[in-house]
Parts: structure tokens; C-alpha cells; sequence
């Protein structure tokens, strides 16, 4: 965090309120006082406050009176009653009157700082979310998935049909085509969209770190363990949970998602108490899940669980008429991040994007255009600012040795002026763009290598 949380501690005992300003302190706090639900409803209202603490019975303005004040100005702010009254009656009424939590004194300060330390937790973690369902909303819908090939309006007419739904989704296909996009689009596109989405990344971790990533664990559960700590189940409530690189899970960790998958509850990593959950699952994987079920890599049982819907992410070589569209996406917004201006690709250079393969498919694409753009001199990216490896896969492409200056054979169906143009152009790629270079290994001066680009539409 940039600052310290800020506590308002609310009590008409002064020496209590006292005790609990200095302990609240000690704890790295930054803590406010008040000593009536009038003066805590004031505080809120006058300045930002994290947190807060009071107690439910004072003198004018009560504890739940002021509860109820609170949240109809603001519900994010958590608020913990304490109380030295313990009857059901009146911690059912903080409860329902929107109380994060009820106390009970004189006050266990362990089990405060737990409290107090989880709901500044839970709090943090609604306004990320909101936070993120916000940028989600206006940077993850379906129109962010750039393509009009006949492959991805199929798959756009699929998200469709299948966010409403609560059905399980396993995404495919190869990295870097998009598949968290996917994602992202099945739950703002679902029902669930005003709840979490959050995502984990099965290959990022440790299979012990992973248990305790999805299903929390409780305090001492393992070394370093100083409090619960609730999984990423829990934290996904009502809304959806995506595992992406759910093929690279162990067998024990595959039958523990098994059993969430059947169950609908888990249990955190040293509990035993079993939690109910309401998530929708959307998994991803850039394997062959079927010949991973094959081979005894990959549970069968849970492949069945997972495969209710498939989507498959086409590769962007199977859709190369959407390269220009996403070259231009990307173009246009790095250049405004860079503070550039950008009009387009020269010829030369969106000819080499649309004939190279795109391994790394579209988060390849998306680092050729950044790193295109912060070393374009001009208002047009040009062959010279693309990746190496793009324009010799170009000439390899174009079936021409890049050394020597001979044009390519022709086959009777094309003119003279097309076969010299593309031995030009694939001339001038072999040399990284050297015009110098070209025009010797063409056998004409640079000022006739100048022209004729010209003539093609090239500075």
C-alpha cells in the first residue's frame, strides 16, 4: 500500500478508547478516535477511513444507529462492533445492519488484530475488483477480440452462446493466441460478470503453494502460515475462476480440483471444515489434453469434468487476413503510449508481417509492433524497425537466396515489372533493409533502387 490503513476507533470509555488507540498503533496503524456514533459518522463523512472499529452501546447516537449511517454513506468501509453485551439478539442486529464482524468484550487482542487485518484485507481486495471489473469492462469485452476471419467470428458466435450459461469451459490452443482473452470475455459477457473473475496461473507455482492458492489455508497449517488465509475459490464467489495451464497440474493436485469440481466445497490446507463454492470454471491449456489422458499424464475423470464446452483459439497463421487488423491495433496504441505519431505499415513491412508463420502468435505480433514502433523514425513503420528473424523468413518465404542479385524464374503467368519487384523486395529484406547493399547486390545504382521503391509505393 502507498499509505497506512486508517482506523477509526469509536468508544465512550476513554480508557478503553485509549488502550485500543495505543495497541492499534503499535500494530503500524494509523488510527482516529471518536466518542459517539454522531461524532463516528461525522469523521467518515470528513475524511477517508479504512476501517471501523466501535463500540455498540454510547450514550446519544449508538453503535448500530451509527453502523447504519455509515453504510448508506459509505458500504465498502468495514465495521467491526464490539461489545460487552453478548446476546445473540444484538450481534444478528450488527450483522444484518451490514457489520463486518462482531466482538465480544474485554477483547482477545490476538484474535482484534486477526480480524482487523483480515477485513482491511477483504476491503482492498472489493476495490481491486472493482477496480478491475471497471478496466474489464471497457478493455476486455468481445470487441477486444480484433479478428474477421471466418475462424474467429465462428468463435465469437461460440462465446455468445456459451457465456450465459454456468457450463465449465476449456479453452485451447496454442500460446499467445488469446485464450485469457477468451476468458475474460465468457464471464463480462455471463451473468456473473458484477462478481470476481480471478485468475490463476497453474505453471506459475509450486504444487504446496497452488493447494494453498486455491483453497486457502488456516494459521499454522505450514511454516510461515501467521494467519487464515482464504484461496482463490473463495475470493472467485458467485463469479468465475479461470486456470489457465490447468495441463501442467500434478495427478494429486488434478484430484483435489476433481473433487471441487463434483463436490462444490473445499477445505483449506489444515482444516477440516468443508466450505460450499459458487464458481463457474473456465480452464485453459496450451496441450493436447486428450493424448495427455493418453499417456497417464492427465486424469480422464477430471478431462470429462473440464470438456463440457470446448473453445478453440485459432493460431494467427490460420487467420492471416486478421494480421493487418491487429497490427494496426497495436500500432496505434503503442504509438500513444509512446507519444508518437503512427500512420500505418509501409508495403514492404506488413507484406513480411502477413507472410511470417507467428509462432508465438499474437503476443508475438503485439511485441513486433511495440518494439517497431519505439525505433520508427518516421510516421510509417518500415522492414527496417520489424525483428530480424521476420525479414529473413520473408526471403526464405519468397524462395530466393538473399546473397545472390538474380531474379527468380519465371513461370510464364507473370510480367517482367512483377518479377523484378519482387525480386527487390526480397532482396531488400535479405539485407535488413540496406538499400546500399540491395542496389550492389541487384547490379544498379542506389539513385535506380530509389525509383523504382518509389514507383512501388516505398520511401
Amino acid at each position: 500500500m502507498n499509505r497506512r490503513n486508517r482506523l477509526l476507533i469509536v468508544d465512550d470509555d476513554a480508557g478503553h478508547l485509549t488502550t485500543l488507540k495505543t495497541i492499534c498503533r503499535s500494530w503500524k496503524y494509523e488510527v482516529l478516535t471518536a466518542t459517539d456514533g454522531g461524532e463516528a459518522v461525522a469523521a467518515v463523512r470528513a475524511e477517508p477511513v479504512d476501517l471501523v472499529l466501535m463500540d455498540v452501546r454510547m450514550a446519544h447516537v449508538s453503535g448500530i444507529e451509527a453502523l447504519g449511517q455509515i453504510k448508506a454513506y459509505n458500504p465498502a468501509i468495514p465495521v467491526i462492533i464490539m461489545t460487552a453485551y453478548s446476546s445473540v439478539e444484538s450481534a444478528v442486529e450488527a450483522l444484518k445492519a451490514g457489520a463486518y464482524d462482531y466482538l465480544i468484550k474485554p477483547l482477545d487482542f490476538e484474535e482484534l488484530k486477526i480480524t482487523i487485518e483480515r477485513a482491511c484485507e477483504h476491503a482492498g481486495l472489493k476495490v481491486e475488483n472493482e477496480r478491475l471489473r471497471a478496466q474489464l469492462a471497457l478493455d476486455w469485452g468481445t470487441s477486444r477480440i480484433i479478428g474477421n476471419s471466418q475462424a474467429m467470428k465462428d468463435l465469437m458466435e461460440m462465446i455468445a452462446m456459451v457465456a450465459p450459461s454456468d457450463a465449465t469451459v476449456l479453452i485451447t490452443g496454442e500460446s499467445g493466441t488469446g485464450k485469457e482473452l477468451v476468458a475474460r470475455s465468457l464471464h463480462l459477457n455471463s451473468p456473473r460478470k458484477d462478481h470476481p473473475l480471478v485468475v490463476v496461473n497453474c505453471a506459475a507455482m509450486a504444487e504446496s503453494l497452488l493447494e494453498s492458492e486455491l483453497f486457502g489455508h488456516e494459521k499454522g497449517a505450514f511454516t510461515g502460515a501467521d494467519r487464515r488465509r482464504e484461496g482463490r475459490f473463495k475470493q472467485a464467489d458467485r463469479g468465475t475462476l479461470f486456470l489457465d495451464e490447468i495441463g501442467e497440474t500434478s495427478p494429486a493436485m488434478q484430484a483435489k480440483l476433481l473433487r471441487v469440481l463434483q463436490e462444490k466445497e473445499i477445505v483449506r490446507v489444515g482444516g477440516e471444515e468443508t466450505l460450499p463454492v459458487d464458481v463457474r470454471i473456465v480452464a485453459a491449456t496450451n496441450r493436447d489434453l486428450e493424448k495427455e489422458v493418453s499417456e497417464d499424464r492427465f486424469r480422464e475423470d477430471l478431462f470429462y469434468r473440464l470438456n463440457v464446452i470446448t473453445l478453440k483459439v485459432p493460431p494467427l497463421r490460420e487467420r492471416r487476413e486478421d494480421i493487418p487488423l491487429l497490427a494496426n491495433h497495436f500500432l496505434h496504441g503503442f504509438a500513444e503510449k509512446n507519444r508518437k505519431t503512427a500512420k500505418g505499415f509501409a508495403p514492404l513491412a506488413m507484406d513480411m508481417l502477413l507472410h511470417y508463420d507467428w509462432p508465438g502468435n499474437v503476443r508475438e505480433l503485439e511485441n513486433a509492433v511495440e518494439r517497431a514502433v519505439v525505433l520508427m523514425t518516421g510516421e510509417h513503420i518500415t522492414e527496417k524497425q520489424l525483428p530480424l528473424n521476420i525479414a529473413k523468413d520473408y526471403a526464405q518465404s519468397k524462395e530466393i537466396d538473399p546473397t545472390p542479385a538474380v531474379a527468380p524464374p519465371t513461370d510464364g503467368t507473370r510480367s517482367l515489372e512483377e518479377i523484378e519487384k519482387e525480386a527487390i523486395l526480397a532482396t531488400l529484406a535479405a539485407t535488413d533493409g540496406n538499400k546500399s547493399e540491395t542496389a550492389r547486390r541487384l547490379g544498379i545504382t542506389r539513385k535506380t533502387l530509389h525509383n523504382k521503391l518509389k514507383n512501388y509505393g516505398i520511401g
